[in-house]
Order: structure tokens, then C-alpha cells, then sequence
């Protein structure tokens, strides 16, 4: 007996040919119905089948994380905001209300009023010591001395980058760390993941402001005030982490 399953070939093919008869009956109904505004041609066609959902799908990580830092940030009000190397969502529209600088291994070519992009390598800031009063870095870490982006393999790499974060960042200045928690494991060469208790060792000699928790389900939206147990029945769950000196 075959058993079918949502990762079988077969009910992926009968779901696809499903939905792209859908599309062929609503690009047939509209074409019926033009009235000449646009012209329709069926080799301009570019199939989106598989929108039609009950709700808008998202990345959870990806639009609460940004989402929990700009409210702190705005809240904090800084002269400036230090970026490096999150999301480009994130500075883009954080620099609609402050002024950010935003360092990237690979630099962005954005232009945009209050924002400026640099080439930064997160093993060597372009900053003194104590320098910094915000600083954001979200999502990065776990990537470094991986060589997913082009840098060096280096297995501590992780630890030297928070080192240099840690140099940089301001007495009282605000360092946000958003980093994958969970089951600690090394997921080669796309991420590491983090278990809150070793997050606490690396950060040891900051304090913990705040630990905000996004579940990998989403469910609850951003967890303020979270703990490590929370924590710890995660696989690959999402970990805000607000520092200071």
C-alpha cells in the first residue's frame, strides 16, 4: 500500500497540476472579461499559483526581530545607530526616523536619506573602544567563520565577533543581539544555533537588559520577558537579546 504524504512526489505534482487548473479558469474568466485597459497576452502570463492562501504567510523571525529592535531603539532615542550586518529591512526604515550606519561584509549599495552603508568586517570594527552608545547586530553572528558569505573558516569565529562587539559597545550603551536558539547544533555552513545558557556565557561580562523570545511556530508573536526554559523547548527558535555595559 503507498502511503502519501505531504513530501511525496506525487502529491506535490497532483497539487501543483490542481492549482495551475485554477489559474487557467481565472486567467480565461479575466480574459473574458478585459475591457481593453490592458492588453492580455498568454505569453506576458507569469503563474502565481500558490497564493491563495487563508492567511499571509511569513518569516517570524524576520518581521518580529526587526520589529522588537526599532521599538527599543525609537524608545532609546540615539543621536545615531550603529547597524551591522542585519536585514537591510531594518536599516532602511530605522533610518526614516534616526540617523544609521549600516557595515556589512559585502556592502550594500543603497541610497537613502539618513543612511549610510560602509564595508565592515565584524572581526575588526572601525571603532575605539567604549565608542559606541547603540549598536544592533542581529541575525549575524551565527554565521561567522562559516564561509556562507565569503569569510574564513574559523570555528571561533562567533566568539571573536562578539569580543569586537563587545570592545566597541559604550559604558550604558545599548547592544541588541538577535541570534537562533534552541537545541545547540552547528547546521553547516548555513548557521549555528545557540542554547540561551551558552548566549548568557558569551555575554557574560554584559548585563541582560531584556531576553524577548519568537517561537519557531510564531505562536504569541514576540515573547517579552521570556526565560530559558521557554527557551530550551525550542529547535530553532528566534533569541532578542538586549545588552548593556
Amino acid at each position: 500500500m503507498i502511503v502519501f504524504s505531504k513530501n511525496f512526489s506525487i502529491y506535490k505534482s497532483a497539487k501543483k497540476i490542481f492549482f495551475y487548473v485554477l489559474f487557467l479558469i481565472d486567467y480565461f474568466k479575466f480574459f473574458s472579461k478585459n475591457n481593453e485597459r490592458f492588453t492580455i497576452k498568454w505569453r506576458n502570463h507569469l503563474a502565481m499559483i500558490f497564493d491563495k492562501t487563508k492567511n499571509t504567510s511569513f518569516d517570524v523571525h524576520y518581521v518580529y526581530h526587526p520589529a522588537w529592535a526599532a521599538r527599543i531603539i525609537l524608545k532609546n532615542k540615539p543621536e545615531t545607530h550603529i547597524d551591522i550586518s542585519s536585514t537591510l529591512n531594518f536599516c532602511t526604515l530605522l533610518s526614516a526616523a534616526i540617523p544609521v550606519k549600516f557595515y556589512d561584509y559585502r556592502p550594500a549599495n543603497i541610497e537613502l536619506s539618513n543612511l549610510d552603508c560602509f564595508n565592515g568586517d565584524l572581526l575588526s570594527l572601525p571603532f575605539d573602544n567604549n565608542s559606541v552608545n547603540s549598536l544592533s547586530c542581529m541575525h549575524t553572528i551565527e554565521h561567522i567563520g562559516l564561509g556562507r558569505y565569503g569569510d574564513k573558516i574559523d570555528p571561533d569565529g562567533d566568539i571573536k565577533a562578539i569580543k569586537e562587539l563587545k570592545r566597541v559597545l559604550a559604558f550604558d550603551g545599548t547592544l541588541l543581539i538577535v541570534l537562533p536558539i534552541g537545541k545547540p547544533m552547528i547546521r553547516f555552513n548555513a548557521h549555528r544555533i545557540y542554547s540561551y545558557d551558552m548566549v548568557i556565557s558569551l555575554f557574560n561580562d554584559l548585563k541582560l537588559k531584556e531576553f524577548s523570545l519568537i517561537k519557531e511556530s510564531g505562536d504569541g508573536g514576540i515573547i517579552n520577558n521570556a526565560n530559558r526554559e521557554m527557551s530550551d523547548k525550542e529547535e530553532y527558535a528566534c533569541g532578542c537579546f538586549w545588552f548593556t555595559k
